[in-house]
Order: structure tokens, then sequence, then C-alpha cells
């Protein structure tokens, strides 16, 4: 102990630890049950905590990511065309100023990016797995403002020019665009222009007090298809999977006058005596009402 830095001495005491009792105190049911990330919300700055337990394998995975794109040089944001292949020239890796942390950052980023642009991850709800972003024409023009994402996220609008360098995102701005978005009784599953509308109107679940973000929602016909609704963008709302089913169970949805949808839930749901009409029916206590 005395020829060796702390440092230096933790690893050694954790490897021999590793030797003598390579199962460790915890079994792998215990690891697994453990495992988990949590990303926190968002703060007033735009910025997000995480926090969690890697398993093993998930720890090796990232090393050997972290190996390659967190190397001083590599994936510097400050660099004009920053590095995400090869190997860093000398005189990069000299001037990267960022820390270890940073560095990690910057390369799980690179490779979120990657394997988002490499369209491996397929399709999800109708759309490629991708960003979809929400902004207005103006804030576009001016690169000035906050977009939203279908999960919900504030994007700085610097931010989404920037991605925008990478790869083709779903970018749905509050504009007449001329894409098809009637579709009559044509086809019954709302076309990836429409989900992209949804997305710029709905932003998510339009069931009273529900928070589901627009990436984890099914497009729903308001007037159902089987009972000729049209996939027209008017015909069609958000609903997150549990609220789509209660739709099978007594609830139903229509459209107001300003565009909103209206959940109404079953007549057993309804107060005692109450008359249901529009004028009341946001009232029940069982989550009738609009978004």
């Amino acid at each position: 102990a005395t020829q060796f830095r702390p440092e230096a001495l933790r690893v050694g005491a954790d490897r021999m630890m590793a030797l003598l009792n390579p199962d460790g105190q915890f079994s792998d049911a215990d690891r697994a049950r453990r495992r988990g990330i949590t990303i926190g919300p968002q703060g007033f700055d735009g910025m997000s905590a995480i926090s969690g337990l890697l398993d093993p394998e998930t720890r090796a995975y990232l090393d050997a990511v972290f190996a390659k794109l967190a190397a001083p040089g590599m994936c510097n944001p400050n660099d004009q065309s920053p590095l995400v292949d090869g190997q860093p020239a000398d005189d990069a890796a000299e001037r990267d100023t960022r820390t270890v942390a940073q560095r990690h950052h910057d390369a799980l980023r690179a490779a979120l990016r990657s394997t988002l642009v490499s369209t491996e991850l397929g399709s999800h709800h109708g759309l490629p797995v991708t960003v979809v972003v929400t902004t207005t024409l103006k804030e576009l023009e001016d690169a000035a403002g906050i977009a939203i994402t279908g999960a919900g996220t504030r994007l700085p609008m610097r931010d989404l020019i920037r991605m925008a360098t990478h790869a083709h995102h779903y970018l749905a701005i509050f504009d007449d665009h001329g894409r098809a978005l009637y579709l009559g009784r044509s086809q019954r599953i709302a076309s990836p222009d429409q989900r992209l509308v949804l997305h710029a109107r709905d932003r998510g679940c339009t069931h009273p007090d529900c928070h589901v973000p627009g990436y984890l929602c099914q497009a729903h016909h308001i007037t159902e298809w089987v009972h000729d609704g049209p996939t027209d963008i008017d015909n069609l709302t958000f609903a997150c999977a549990p609220h789509h089913r209660l739709l099978g169970h007594g609830w139903t949805t229509r459209k107001r006058k300003d565009g909103t949808t209206e959940w109404i839930p079953p007549p057993q749901l309804a107060l005692p005596g109450e008359t249901r009409h529009d004028d009341i029916v946001d009232q029940c206590p069982h989550g009738v009402g609009s978004r």
C-alpha cells in the first residue's frame, strides 16, 4: 500500500476482489433488477440531469464507444468540423480543453446522432425513428426562439439549425406547405405528413390531464373508421395507448368548433342526474374535457 497512490490502490483492490469473488455480492438477477437510467426534467437552462446504474454488459459497450469517440480531439464541438472518424491529429488533441465528463457527453451525442442517421432503427408509429420538431415559420427565419420535439423537449433554434446539417429530421412548420392531408377513405393509417401535423397541433395525447408526448401516441379517428370516419387531419387526434384503449370501452371523442378534441365517458361514469351536453360535459370529474 505504501508503493501506490490512493487511486491506483483502489483500482488494484477492486481487481483483486473481482478475482477472489467474481460473482460479487449480487447475482445476475440482482443486477438485472437494479439496472436503470433516469433522465430528469429540463431545467430553466434546458439542461437535464441523468442518473442510474449500468449492468456490466452495457458498461462494456459504453467503454468501447468512449474509448473511440471521447478521446481528446474527437467529437469536439469547438472544431469547425468535429472529427467522428479516424484518429485526431496531435494539434486537435492539444487544443481540446474539454473535461473528461464533457468529452463523454459529446461522444454519447455523436453516437446517438450516428444511430439515427443510419436509419437502422426502422420506424415508430408510422415515422422513421428520428427527431420530430415543431416550430413557427417566423422563428425559423429569425433563427431565434424555442422549438419543441415530439417528446416535449425544448430545443433552442440554433441547436435545431445545427442538427439539420447532420441529417434529415422531421420539421413541422405552421404554414401551408401544400402536401395532401385529406386522404378521405383511401387509407386507414395516418400518413407521415398527417402525423407531423398532429405533432405540431396536439403535441401529445389529447385526453385531459394526460402528458404523454407525441412520440408515444397513436393517431386516433375521432369518427371511427368502422363508422365511415375519413382519414383526414380534422378527423384525427393523438391518443396514448392506455387512453386509446378506453375508446373500445364506452368512451367516445368528438371535435369541437375550436378544433380541440372532446373526450366523453360512457353513461355509467356520469354523475347521477347529470344531463350531459356540450356546455357542461367538461364538469364531469372522470376526465371529460378537451385539449
